[in-house]
């Protein structure tokens, strides 16, 4: 029998809070970025909490056997365009597709809102990542380096039309 794997609405007691400490942990131990990383995930979450619109934003958490293990959120950036945002799998979790598939409820909730595109910003050292923005028609739009979270990073905006 296969591990149970649930993808469910943000919104169970705890959920917050694990997304801002499994991003904290994990980049650190994986890449090495400091808090300044946890503290830019924990405004975001602040602000999705503290003042979402249901109809047009909303995030998700992957469950493996029942413990959480991944997270987006799909946020406003302006009228017509989502941003895809703090996109997370658990190393444990890697394997089971669960990247794939909470960017897939992503994009099918923004194109369900109306949203024309969406887009997001991440950086290179995350490639797994990038393979799941491209194989969903994601583009990049631009590079900019930068010095952020204590790395030397080249952050990358990639874009996907979601109406044309």
């Amino acid at each position: 029998m296969g591990e149970q794997v649930l993808i469910r609405a943000l919104g169970t007691a705890g959920d917050l809070g694990w997304v801002v400490m499994a991003h904290g942990e994990i980049y650190a131990a994986e890449f090495g970025w400091d808090t300044s990383f946890e503290a830019l995930v924990a405004r975001i979450v602040a602000d999705y909490a503290a003042s979402h619109d249901p109809a047009r934003e909303a995030a998700w958490i992957a469950e493996l056997d029942g413990r959480r293990v991944g997270c987006v959120f799909c946020v406003a950036a302006d009228a017509t365009t989502a941003q895809l945002r703090i996109l997370l799998v658990d190393p444990s979790a890697r394997g089971h597709r669960l990247g794939g598939k909470l960017v897939d409820e992503c994009i099918a909730f923004a194109r369900n809102a109306g949203y024309e595109r969406m887009t997001l910003w991440t950086n290179h050292p995350l490639t797994a990542a990038r393979k799941v923005y491209l194989a969903r028609g994601f583009k990049l739009v631009s590079e900019q380096v930068h010095r952020s979270f204590g790395a030397e990073l080249i952050g990358q905006v990639y874009e996907l039309v979601l109406r044309s």
